[in-house]
């Protein structure tokens, strides 16, 4: 796996897999907080911090969800690089559709602004990525961490009144987005990337253990943590919108598709459907991205024209207690 070592860009650094093959996941680097205290060294202000994303990244997707209900667009800048991602990393191709420049500083890459922010960086460089314009650095590349800034943090600053952590569900959000991290949204990768058969049928069996279990609790209840979009709700939709399209097939995903369980695909629809939510989402970028920056797993790097799922299909979660927030009906 590419990565920086002492702020050198080295393509045979990081092994993806253990001893038994299973797929390990290297922490992220850069982990300060923005914090809502006049004493906190990085405060929240509109203008001043910028994110580097990839619409095909389900991890960078997450903040781009919460920029976007929270109504912070114009509050927080965006870059997005490439979908397609060779051995020199992520890079920046504004004559791409879709893509943009690195409107700061007009880095080719991504991993530019890293030895920018460190200059003896040593870590794989990473979608998403919080910038602080004011200090010149990154603030954070942690995906969970981010969207807990911006849903907590950013309250003044927001032009939504949209609470994605809202006190009485906060114990049960946390505990929700572990219990779906490792199976779901960490669990396709796990079975992808897997080098032993005995790694790919330990991850996918706890993949599917975990999307029967959650398509038994959305039964009865609209969201995952009962009547109310939270950030919960985010994390498992950045897995699902890609699951038939890429996960189910790319990633040998396929003892099911979304869309054959009863409730977690009127569930998908039922987010995809929120507004400020379907404009996050750009399957060209996604299935670009799977299908042609994984040679191992697709070595002739071919992107399939299907199964192009109806997420604008009707729905029946309305009839469940809770919904969107007021001020995201107010866009409809």
């Amino acid at each position: 796996m590419n990565m920086l070592v002492d702020g050198e860009w080295r393509t045979d650094a990081f092994e993806t897999t253990d001893e038994g093959g299973a797929f390990q996941r290297q922490e992220t680097t850069f982990r300060d907080q923005i914090e809502d205290d006049p004493d906190a060294r990085f405060q929240p202000e509109a203008g001043r911090y910028h994110l580097y994303v990839s619409y095909a990244c389900p991890w960078a997707h997450r903040t781009l969800l919460a920029r976007s209900l929270l109504g912070l667009e114009d509050a927080i800048s965006v870059d997005v690089v490439d979908p397609f991602r060779d051995e020199d990393g992520w890079q920046f191709s504004s004559e791409k559709e879709g893509c943009t420049e690195d409107s700061l500083y007009g880095s080719d890459y991504l991993r530019e602004l890293y030895v920018e922010a460190d200059p003896d960086a040593t870590c794989r460089v990473t979608v998403p990525v919080l910038w602080d314009t004011k200090e010149e650095t990154i603030v954070n590349n942690e995906s969970k961490e981010i969207l807990r800034m911006l849903s907590t943090e950013f309250g003044d600053v927001a032009e939504r009144d949209v609470d994605l952590y809202p006190e009485g569900y906060q114990d049960d959000v946390d505990a929700i987005i572990e219990a779906i991290y490792e199976p779901i949204n960490n669990g396709v990768y796990r079975a992808g990337f897997a080098d032993t058969q005995e790694a790919y049928d330990e991850a996918v069996e706890e993949l599917f253990d975990a999307l029967d279990h959650w398509d038994s609790v959305l039964e009865d209840q609209r969201y995952l943590a009962g009547d109310r979009l939270t950030e919960a709700d985010i994390c498992m939709f950045t897995t699902l919108v890609r699951f038939d399209e890429v996960y189910h097939t790319h990633f040998m995903c396929n003892h099911n598709l979304v869309r054959e369980y009863d409730n977690l695909w009127p569930y998908l629809r039922d987010l995809y459907q929120t507004p400020g939510v379907a404009e996050t989402v750009d399957m060209d970028h996604i299935k670009e991205h799977y299908y042609t920056t994984h040679p191992d797993v697709s070595p002739k790097r071919i992107v399939p024209k299907g199964p192009d799922p109806d997420f604008e299909a009707e729905h029946d979660r309305a009839e469940l207690p809770g919904g969107p927030p007021e001020a995201l009906l107010a866009l409809a």
